[in-house]
């Protein structure tokens, strides 16, 4: 399994479409009904901190996400928006967990 963290920080007038790009990877990966992904994104309270946790069973599952249409313009409209922090991605090793999350 590999389990992928990234926190980053847009700027307020950017953050409704980032928004909107995460929401066009969410539905592209539902539609794909892979069961090696596992993609989800909060949002901090002050409305511009995004995080990403994603769970993959392979890292052919995880490259799978980066190659889709909405990833890819996701991506390079975040790098072009003018963040006001760069993402940072951590690597993370699950120690524990109250339910499957690959069955």
């Amino acid at each position: 399994m590999k389990i992928v963290r990234v926190i980053y920080t847009t700027t307020a007038e950017f953050a409704p479409t980032n928004q909107e790009n995460i929401r066009a990877i969410a539905d592209e990966v539902k539609a794909l009904d892979h069961p090696g992904i596992r993609y989800s994104t909060y949002l901090l309270r002050d409305g511009k901190t995004f995080m990403h946790l994603d769970h993959f069973d392979s890292e052919e599952s995880h490259q799978l996400l980066t190659e889709l249409e909405s990833f890819k313009k996701f991506d390079e409209e975040l790098w072009a928006s003018g963040l006001e922090v760069e993402p940072k991605l951590e690597i993370l090793t699950m120690v524990a967990s109250s339910a499957s999350i690959f069955s």
